[in-house]
């Protein structure tokens, strides 16, 4: 891979440019962060509320599973409480096994989701593979949903992985059954996409993806899928795990694609602690690509780890407060202070890097250090306008942060 120290990235070409609901995907379009719910989808209230939770923290897509007739029938329930919540988040409704009858069953479901997400692996079997299969895109294009041909590894179309692996045994040299199965993957999503068009289904309305739980894998298997088609990708490492190592592998698969131009929407597959919010996938994603540049969603906190000069835990406390005071506050700011979302911060602990970091900051705060009995000016865009001392620092610092925004960020009139 190139270094973009060295000289910028190849820009890869331009996937086709499809719509999901009120979200444009692919072409020139910013990366789109998806999240998925883990409520029963039967349970028409719990789903909305969660679509709604998900929606609030910056998910722009939200896929639901539909399993049962019963969560079928739910669905135009949950997108009607989400039209009564002022939200227009669009549903995804994400088959297995019997998405062929529930869509038949249930026309007000496959009118209410915005995409449907097929499994070739899970279409059907056998003979009726692809009677099924033909039968979900045959609703697609009838109500002109977009759909994501999603293959999985644990999931895999038995069939392509039995002809490959016949046709490696037959070579003078077979290759690495990891290989073959990366190349299965690839097929089944290729393959699938192609008899997708040939009944119909415009190239520009489908998606591919093609996720594993390892991130070499990952990133082989799309790099290869982004030089052999021109289909929008989603992108995500499945059973990425929980709490740091699902965070760390899920951002070491995909900032490498997405840094090399590959990759539409993406969602981080994270397992949540127990009780936890399901949003912290959404965050996740949604730090991953404000990290590389890509998108902008909050202000960005600059802050020191700590050392030796920083004993006091005050700057660490002044740090997470401010995290979450523009966290909790970009909800209202987005539509208020347009622009409000490049916003940086500094933190900073002591004397060394502090006054440095700051200045370069929008908007910066310097604490001295070891047994400060804190005294920390502020920096507004370089300079310093004042220095706050005493017991009341947080509070003073994050009154300071609003009149900022109020000042900087305030719509312009015409």
């Amino acid at each position: 891979m190139s270094s973009s120290i060295c000289g910028k990235l190849p820009e890869q070409p331009a996937t086709h440019r499809c719509q999901v609901g009120n979200v444009p995907l692919g072409g020139k379009s910013p990366v789109v962060v998806q999240a998925m719910t883990n409520t029963d989808t039967a349970d028409a209230a719990a789903t909305a509320n969660q679509c709604a939770e998900l929606h609030r923290a910056g998910s722009e897509l939200v896929r639901v599973t539909v399993n049962t007739p019963e969560a079928a029938a739910a669905v135009p329930e949950i997108r009607n409480r989400l039209e009564r919540m002022n939200c227009s988040v669009p549903l995804i409704g994400d088959f297995h096994y019997n998405g062929h009858r529930l869509l038949a069953e249930y026309p007000e479901c496959a009118q209410a989701l915005a995409k449907y997400r097929i499994n070739p692996g899970n279409v059907g079997f056998g003979k009726k593979k692809d009677e099924q299969f033909a039968a979900m895109i045959e609703f697609a294009c009838r109500h002109e949903k977009p759909v994501r041909i999603g293959v999985n590894w644990g999931s895999l179309d038995q069939s392509v992985l039995a002809r490959l692996m016949d046709e490696n045994r037959r070579r003078p040299l077979p290759k690495e059954n990891s290989d073959i199965m990366r190349e299965a993957m690839i097929a089944s999503a290729l393959e699938s996409a192609e008899h997708a068009e040939a009944l119909g289904l415009p190239g520009k309305h489908i998606i591919l993806s093609c996720k594993v739980s390892s991130a070499p894998d990952l990133i082989a298997i799309y790099r290869e899928l982004a030089a052999r088609s021109r289909y929008a990708l989603h992108l995500g490492l499945t059973e990425a795990g929980m709490g740091s190592k699902g965070i760390v592998a899920s951002t070491a698969a995909l900032a490498v694609l997405l840094h090399q131009g590959i990759g539409d929407t993406l969602r981080v597959s994270l397992t949540p602690e127990p009780g936890a919010s399901r949003a912290e996938e959404v965050i996740v994603a949604q730090e991953i690509l404000q990290s590389l540049n890509l998108r902008a969603f909050t202000p960005q906190v600059v802050a020191c780890p700590g050392c030796g000069r920083t004993a006091s835990t005050f700057f660490q406390e002044l740090a997470q407060a401010v995290q979450n005071h523009l966290r909790a506050r970009m909800p209202e700011w987005k539509n208020q202070y347009p622009g409000v979302e490049h916003m940086r911060v500094a933190v900073m602990g002591c004397v060394v890097n502090g006054p440095g970091e700051s200045k370069h900051a929008n908007i910066g705060i310097s604490l001295p250090g070891t047994g400060e009995a804190p005294s920390a000016p502020i920096y507004e865009d370089g300079e310093k306008t004042v220095t706050l001392k005493g017991e009341t620092i947080i509070a003073e610092f994050l009154h300071i942060i609003e009149h900022y925004v109020a000042r900087k960020f305030a719509k312009k009139v015409a």
